[in-house]
């Protein structure tokens, strides 16, 4: 097997990491917002939480009279 010079080898390298680095960018989702809405609808536990947060909503207005 022949050896490969440096410069050859250098090549071989930037052009895997260009490579990689298109896969990356590709498979790389962008965070947005969007994603996650809808994310827990029909999902009974958050149901409960959400029903809990606003019964502590409701006494705390209750408290103080608005």
């Amino acid at each position: 097997m022949p050896e490969t010079s440096l410069e050859e080898r250098v090549v071989k390298l930037e052009q895997l990491v260009d490579t990689l680095w298109q896969q990356v960018s590709l498979s790389a989702r962008k965070k947005d917002w969007r994603r996650t809405a809808g994310m827990f609808d029909d999902d009974p536990l958050m149901k409960e939480i959400i029903e809990e947060g606003q019964r502590v909503r409701a006494a705390d207005r209750r408290k103080t009279g608005v």
